[in-house]
């Protein structure tokens, strides 16, 4: 928006205004020519600062195109990249500390009485809660196994964070599910596992039954940097109990744990 004085009056207006204005109402109250008004406009959708929607015509004639402010948290995009910012470049530790939060944040949701019983339990717990966090999931059946469920994830509440700082974005993401996915009865039996943009607008959370604990030496061993699509995951230990799939469903709720982030080779997708 530059400095425009004109365009930031424009925009106090909208903000202020019940419902969505027209340029000529706009050109009314500001005294300004209409095609200056909406240069201005043009300028603060461009901006993302408006949005435009049509309205029905005074009489006769074609629809007229309404403007209203956008309605944002002021700073808190800004905040997020600052406080990712602050965590060093260590893309490991990066991780690790949006995991941490991730885990924090899960164990101050409400726990309810029943619990996951089955893979199918956890992936229907897991949509629940993407859904409540605004990540628009959508289920994945063609990738689903006996071992592992998918979950297609298609929007994102900070996703221009995420595109900079997909190994904290996505660390709370998965220190999350894992969090509430143990609280709920799976601790030790599923892993959650994120793989961010896969596509510009998706990406894919994948929860996966724990067969064992892996041997020391594949535990001790150095993964594989993955530059651009990173797998952020959360191992877990021991023999599994919950049953896959076709052991039918028992309805999510929530209960507490711990976990660690391992990048790995997306061939293991």
């Amino acid at each position: 928006m530059s400095d425009s004085w004109p365009r930031r009056r424009l925009l106090a207006i909208l903000r202020g205004a019940a419902e969505p204005l027209d340029a000529q109402e706009l050109a009314r109250i500001t005294g300004q020519h209409v095609t200056t008004v909406r240069f201005h406009l043009d300028v603060l959708t461009r901006e993302s600062l408006v949005r435009q929607f049509q309205q029905p015509p005074r009489g006769r004639g074609r629809p007229r195109i309404g403007y209203s402010a956008v309605q944002r948290s002021v700073g808190y995009q800004d905040l997020a990249q600052a406080l990712a910012d602050q965590l060093g470049p260590d893309r490991r530790a990066r991780t690790e500390a949006g995991i941490a939060a991730g885990r924090a944040w899960g164990a101050k949701l409400d726990a309810g009485e029943e619990r996951v019983e089955t893979l199918d339990g956890a992936k229907d717990l897991s949509m629940t809660l993407s859904s409540e966090l605004g990540f628009a999931p959508e289920r994945d059946p063609g990738a689903d196994t006996a071992e592992q469920v998918q979950i297609r994830l298609t929007a994102c509440p900070l996703r221009e964070l995420a595109r900079t700082h997909s190994d904290v974005v996505c660390g709370v993401h998965v220190g999350l599910l894992q969090e509430v996915l143990d609280r709920s009865g799976a601790r030790d039996r599923v892993k959650v596992r994120m793989r961010p943009f896969v596509e510009p607008e998706l990406c894919l959370a994948r929860l996966e039954l724990v067969r064992g604990r892996p041997e020391p030496s594949a535990r001790s061993e150095e993964p594989r940097e993955v530059p651009t699509l990173p797998i952020v995951d959360s191992p877990v230990a021991a023999e599994p109990r919950i049953a896959p799939p076709s052991a039918g469903r028992i309805p999510p709720q929530l209960r507490n744990g711990e976990t660690d982030v391992v990048k790995e080779s997306a061939k293991q997708w």
